[in-house]
């Protein structure tokens, strides 16, 4: 039995023994099938380094399920190292140096690609963790402005991160002098220039957002034909949810340039409407029905007494209209809308206690 496992692995050629492929192969499934017990560990003192800094406001689970992935692709691609550090390649392959093109600098230059792409993918994934961590303790604060900083520097770190990432790998694998290649980047900026223009107003209308504050997030904006509530302030582009719960996103140039109405700033919410009754109502029945939705009006609190109107407003084709104008004093729409609903029902029993009826034939 000693003998097969030190037999040779290539015949007369090389110095390596099945014993030797047996390890490799072992080394490898041995990544593989406790990849994910490995990952915990490491993940669990990683968690406990970061928690002396980021605390324990975000918990270990979170911060696993963001690195599981590409920790255990590290994992992996260090069993595969180990493994094959195993094995040589047999000198009478004549098989060409790592430095000329050849199966030896596929697999040197194709690993090291996959270990800086797995290294990328914890940077990112690390950006995800620490993005978390902000967000939670900007809720503890009544300050909005963080709740947009976030995830905008969140979304510049991570391109800065594939940036270099980029050049680590064509300096790194394909051998490419970075250095003159970002010198060539300031001749040809012009026409990266012109190709990115769009990218690059979308980025300058970011940057205004952040400097003027036209809006926050979770603010009710209307811009254009879009009305919702701000969900987020990106790199490039803002995304606002709609009342309709569907979820439109505006380039950030649009929302610089367009006429944006915050709705969120304003202080009151204004009420108008016209209410129509039937031309056989008389006089006294219209004078009492505009005496009493003036007092309907006066006795709710959030209503701006100042801002009341309560008249004779016109004679329509089909109905008498009176017009009915208020303030409520809330900025917030559900407040509004129950102040709304409370105040019609009151006009429909002061206008059924007159002894009269709306007008169907009333203006729309």
């Amino acid at each position: 039995m000693k003998d097969f496992f030190q037999h040779p692995l290539y015949g007369d050629y090389g110095q390596d023994t099945i014993a030797e492929l047996c390890w490799c192969v072992g080394i490898m499934l041995t990544g593989i099938l406790f990849r994910r017990l490995l990952t915990k560990a490491c993940v669990h003192l990683l968690f406990r380094f970061l928690k002396r800094h980021a605390g324990e406001s975000i918990g270990y689970s979170k911060l696993f399920l963001l690195l599981k992935k590409p920790v255990g692709y590290i994992i992996i691609l260090t069993a595969i190292y180990f493994g094959f550090d195993r094995l040589t390649f047999p000198t009478e392959w004549h098989l060409a140096p790592d430095d000329k093109f050849g199966l030896r600098m596929i697999f040197s230059r194709g690993f090291t690609g996959l270990c800086t792409a797995a290294g990328t993918f914890v940077l990112l994934r690390m950006v995800d963790y620490f993005g978390l961590v902000l967000r939670h303790r900007t809720k503890q604060t009544d300050a909005k402005s963080d709740d947009q900083l976030i995830p905008f520097f969140k979304e510049c770190l991570k391109v800065v991160i594939l940036v270099l990432s980029i050049f680590t790998i064509l300096g790194s694998v394909f051998h490419i002098n970075v250095a003159s290649l970002i010198a060539g980047l300031g001749i040809g900026g012009l026409a990266v220039a012109l190709a990115a223009k769009e990218s690059i107003e979308n980025l300058l209308g970011s940057f205004t957002i952040f400097l003027d504050k036209p809006f926050l997030v979770n603010d009710i904006v209307k811009a254009g034909p879009v009305e919702g509530t701000i969900e987020s302030i990106g790199f490039r582009s803002t995304r606002i949810r709609t009342f309709e719960n569907s979820l439109v996103t505006i380039p950030n140039k649009k929302m610089v340039d367009a006429e944006l109405d915050n709705l969120s700033q304003r202080h009151q919410r204004r009420v108008k409407f016209n209410i129509g009754l039937v031309y056989s109502t008389t006089p006294d029945q219209i004078k009492s029905i505009l005496k009493g939705i003036s007092a309907l009006l006066s006795r709710d609190i959030a209503i701006l007494q100042t801002s009341q109107e309560v008249r004779l407003f016109e004679f329509g084709s089909g109905s008498i209209n009176i017009l009915v104008q208020y303030y409520v004093d809330t900025p917030n729409y559900d407040t509004h809308l129950r102040i709304l609903e409370e105040i019609n029902f009151g006009i429909m029993d002061v206008v059924q206690a007159n002894g009269t009826r709306f007008s169907s034939l009333a203006a729309i």
